[in-house]
């Protein structure tokens, strides 16, 4: 789970694929401010790429570019907030928000966590490092995800989904090392900060029941409308 957390057989949920949409609407309404051209906007681009990935309908992602460039008239104003704590059984958890209003997601935090524990700024924050976490897929077979980091200059690497792989970057290389990174022979598929653990829990320390604990209080999370990312301290 690592990285990020991500709700087992999520993309075959009708209602959790309509959740997924609504959150990449977010990062495209708010990656569209700087233009609505993907084309000359790189983080619209890779957001657009992702949406299109997994079948977002054309009229739903036309809707949030024009949102979110304001050539609908509407105004969007989504404040970032991140939540730290404690899933069940001590297993640490970082909540990144993307809300239109701050007292209802704050409010939402509460009640989500008392299955678990809300902790202050910082009481988690320590054990996770904040980084640029890039997905990308090699475009030709002889791409080597280890020069490719060294070249690009990614601090690490680690497997992803679907022969992907995930480099890890400084938070300020995001952007250069994404650029860098299609010159060494993979398509970048997403590019984001986010959080890692340092000291993820072992699974194998925790009951079936635990787990499916711990995995019940993340999808409740998930399922939030107002939570964007789940950062989750375990193993695997």
């Amino acid at each position: 789970m690592g990285a990020q957390w991500k709700a087992k057989h999520k993309d075959l949920a009708a209602n959790a694929k309509g959740r997924l949409f609504g959150k990449l609407a977010k990062d495209i309404m708010i990656a569209a401010r700087n233009g609505a051209d993907p084309a000359a906007n790189a983080r619209l681009r890779l957001v657009v790429e992702q949406a299109r990935k997994v079948s977002m309908p054309k009229d739903t992602l036309e809707r949030a570019i024009k949102k979110g460039a304001g050539l609908t008239g509407e105004a969007v104003h989504f404040e970032h907030a991140v939540y730290e704590g404690f899933a069940p059984h001590r297993v640490p958890v970082m909540v990144e928000c993307l809300t239109d209003n701050v007292n209802r997601a704050a409010s939402d935090m509460r009640v989500l966590f008392r299955k678990g524990q809300l902790g202050t700024s910082g009481s988690v924050s320590w054990d996770f490092d904040h980084l640029g976490m890039i997905e990308a897929e090699p475009a030709s077979p002889g791409a080597d995800p280890e020069m490719a980091a060294i070249e690009a200059g990614a601090q690490d690497l680690e497997p992803g989904d679907d022969g992907a792989t995930l480099f890890l970057t400084d938070p300020a290389d995001l952007d250069l090392v994404s650029r860098a990174l299609p010159a060494q022979g993979f398509t970048v598929l997403s590019a984001k900060l986010g959080y890692k653990p340092k000291n993820p829990v072992d699974p194998a320390s925790l009951s079936a029941e635990q787990l499916e604990e711990v995995e019940a209080f993340l999808a409740a999370l998930d399922d939030n409308e107002d939570v964007q990312n789940v950062y989750v301290g375990l193993q695997g």
